[in-house]
């Protein structure tokens, strides 16, 4: 390195490099280290660490094989190991390959066949019938609770038809509003005050429908309790007006017989109806379901004023049969 000139003897020295010249610098390119590249022959690349045989090298031995050491050991006549499947057997099963096959083979398959039997075969086993039948044995197969139902169901084994006729039919009278799930509550509490209510008292007056059970049994079948209060009172006929029957512009009053399903609707219609024109006891969502209730108690016991409806339909119905024979003009 040049030397350094100091100018000032004392202070800060200032510090002046003389320049150098461009022709004695190092050009850049001989100025980097050539790397070097070591070979496999210089350095060889280290070994790997010898490791046990893989998870599929060591493989159980056959079948056969385990046959014939088992054999050896007992004393038996194992499997012969060198011998495979014969040829002819396997054109037996293959109809196909019968047909491609040589005409030796085809001389050997169809006249005779490989002699002696074999306990063991180094091809792959065939799938082999149960041998115990649960049928033949009699075992019965466990698992179930309850037996199967005979095929094929019923149109009662339905999920949606799981409910008696006339509880779907009430239940969705007493929907309002496309609420299915407040009406089956209201079905619930209606039932469960008919099985914790007293035995009604019947009235002779108005009896109910022939060969009911005992009153003191309706608490036990709420189901039947209830079918037997709307039955009761529901009507036979329907009073149908009809203009122009007998001439001119007069109306007649026409008697119309009702289906089961609609004998049944009218009277629940008329219990709904009695019921909501009740005072309401007390407050909460049940107010409505014991009024109506307490409506088909009042239906066995011949306290309601259904009954009269009913009479009353069926006054004028009989009133007006003499118009059933009158023809229309």
């Amino acid at each position: 390195m040049p030397p350094r000139l100091h100018f000032v003897p004392s202070g800060r020295p200032a510090t002046i490099a003389s320049r150098i010249s461009r022709g004695t610098q190092t050009p850049l390119c001989l100025r980097l280290a050539p790397s070097r590249c070591i070979t496999a022959n210089e350095k060889p690349l280290p070994k790997a660490q010898e490791a046990g045989p893989g998870p599929n090298q060591e493989q159980l031995p056959h079948v056969s094989e385990e046959a014939a050491a088992t054999a050896k050991i007992t004393g038996e006549e194992g499997p012969e190991l060198e011998q495979g499947t014969p040829v002819q057997e396997v054109l037996k099963r293959d109809e196909a390959s019968q047909e491609k096959a040589p005409e030796v083979l085809k001389e050997q398959v169809q006249p005779t066949s490989p002699s002696g039997t074999r306990s063991f075969s180094t091809s792959t086993r065939r799938r082999q019938e149960p041998m115990i039948s649960f049928e033949d044995s009699g075992v019965e197969t466990s698992g179930h609770n309850f037996e199967l139902p005979a095929l094929p169901l019923a149109a009662n084994m339905h999920l949606k038809h799981r409910y008696a006729p006339i509880v779907k039919q009430i239940t969705n009278l007493l929907m309002r509003d496309g609420k299915l799930s407040v009406a089956q509550r209201n079905m619930a509490m209606i039932l469960n005050h008919l099985r914790t209510a007293s035995p009604p008292t019947v009235n002779p007056d108005r009896p109910l429908l022939p060969g009911a059970p005992p009153t003191s049994h309706l608490p036990l079948n709420p189901m039947l309790y209830l079918t037997l209060a709307i039955d009761s009172v529901a009507p036979l006929l329907r009073i149908r007006s009809q203009k122009g029957i007998a001439g001119g512009g007069v109306a007649l009053q026409m008697p119309v017989p009702l289906s089961l399903r609609q004998r049944r609707r009218q009277a629940v219609m008329w219990i709904l109806d009695t019921a909501s024109k009740k005072p309401t006891r007390g407050s909460g969502r049940g107010g409505f379901a014991q009024k109506v209730a307490e409506e088909l108690i009042a239906i066995v016991e011949g306290r309601s004023g259904v009954w009269e409806r009913r009479s009353a339909i069926h006054k004028l119905a009989v009133s007006a049969r003499a118009n059933l024979n009158i023809r229309r003009r």
